[in-house]
Order: C-alpha cells, then sequence, then structure tokens
C-alpha cells in the first residue's frame, strides 16, 4: 500500500486531479508463499525467462483447491464453462482437466497458439518420449526445454556407432567406463535407451529427420547433437 499511497500523494500533489489505486489479492503457492521474483518463484511473460513449456507446466502443475481461483482469474472463461469443466472433474479428477485447461488458456493468452503448440511438443517430447515431437522441435524449443544441455555439432562418418557418438559429444569418460556407462543401461538417443555400444548410428532413428540427435546420459545430462553435412 505504501507505493500506492505515495503515488496518490504525489499524483494529486502536482496535477490536482482524482486518481484511484487498484489492489488485487495476492496470488501464493500451495504453502501460503508469495509468488514473485523476491521469493525466486516468479513466472514470467518473457519467453526468454520463461518459456512457453515453463508456462504451461508452472499451470498445469497447480492443485485442486486453487486451480478454480486461477480459472477465474487467469482466463476469460465464462463462470458457466469453469463450473462445468470443475463439475467434470470431480467426476473424472484423474483427468487433471481444470489444470490442462487451464495450463492451455494462460499460455495461449500470452505466448499465442504457436507457443501453445510448442508447449504441448516439449511436453510430448520430455514426458511421452515422442520421436514425433523431437522432430518438429526448432532449435529455439530444443534449447529452451533443455537450459542446461551441452550442444555439439558433429559429422555423420560412415560406421560411425553409438560409442563414437557418445565419446565425441563428450558425454562418457574414456576406457572401459565409459563403455560400460552404454552397456548397463545408462545412455539414451531419442528416449529410447541403447545398450549395444557398438550399434551404428541409422538415419530416421539415432538421428531424427530435422538433422538432431538428443543424447542423454544418466538421468539429468543432455546433449543436442546437430548433424552437419547429411
Amino acid at each position: 500500500m505504501g507505493n500506492i499511497m505515495s503515488g496518490y500523494e504525489l499524483v494529486t500533489k502536482m496535477t490536482g486531479a482524482e486518481v484511484f489505486g487498484i489492489t488485487v489479492p495476492l496470488i501464493t503457492s500451495t504453502t501460503g508463499d508469495k509468488l514473485g521474483k523476491t521469493a525466486g518463484n516468479a513466472v514470467w511473460l518473457n519467453r526468454e525467462k520463461t518459456s512457453p513449456f515453463e508456462l504451461y507446466q508452472f499451470f498445469v502443475r497447480q492443485q485442486d483447491n486453487v486451480v478454480e481461483k486461477y480459472l477465474k482469474l487467469f482466463t476469460f472463461l465464462p463462470l458457466e464453462e469453469i463450473a462445468h469443466i470443475m463439475e467434470m472433474h470431480a467426476k473424472e479428477p484423474e483427468k487433471w482437466g481444470p489444470q490442462k485447461r487451464l495450463a492451455a488458456e494462460v499460455t495461449k493468452l500470452v505466448h499465442g497458439r504457436e507457443g501453445l503448440e510448442s508447449a504441448k511438443r516439449c511436453t510430448k517430447a520430455l514426458y511421452y518420449s515422442s520421436v514425433e515431437a523431437l522432430e518438429e522441435m526448432s532449435d529455439q524449443e530444443l534449447q529452451e526445454l533443455f537450459r542446461q544441455a551441452t550442444s555439439a555439432e558433429l559429422l555423420l562418418e560412415p560406421g560411425m556407432t553409438v560409442l563414437d557418438l557418445c565419446r565425441k559429444a563428450n558425454a562418457i569418460p574414456d576406457g572401459p567406463s565409459g563403455y560400460r556407462k552404454i552397456t548397463d543401461g545408462g545412455v539414451s538417443i531419442n528416449g529410447n535407451r541403447v545398450t549395444n555400444p557398438e550399434t551404428v548410428l541409422i538415419l530416421g532413428q539415432h538421428i531424427l529427420k530435422n538433422g538432431v540427435s538428443l543424447l542423454r546420459v544418466g538421468k539429468k545430462n543432455y546433449y543436442i547433437i546437430k548433424w552437419l553435412q547429411l
């Protein structure tokens, strides 16, 4: 209230005009903490700070006790439609209908229909290991989805194997330990686990139509491989 009152006093003193301050309820997390940059849990409208995928996932993870309020606050859906959505949710809570609708409406409002489609592609690629979604993703979407991923550009050589790929990408250590990382099931390409280090890379399987391979080593170490001169 302090900033509003200061602004009110300044404007009335300088112009003599009648002005008003508007307040809205604080948006809090399920634990009651305020959402915002000070708390470190801010959601931004700027795509460079919060991608469409991250925005979508933020709202799709909301709990039942706040989702109806958020539908009323952050969307332009008629109240009758929101009531119907909540009625359907009471019958089939496992479908997370209100959360998905909330996420879709907010993402489309902020980033447009293409932003929503981008969020859905990223969701399918990350959580459903969809090769089709990976093939349709742009470089920007890949970088947004795998912000901590290492990127590498490689030339596809005849007879190049999974082991060659991992070593050229510096994804595994040299020697027997790196070899075992693959045989023990610690490596996947485009969401599919590979356990034979001598498997030869195949276009359309290990290398997608968009000239990209998504290499994962362990649970969280991602490498975006861009193939040159295919």
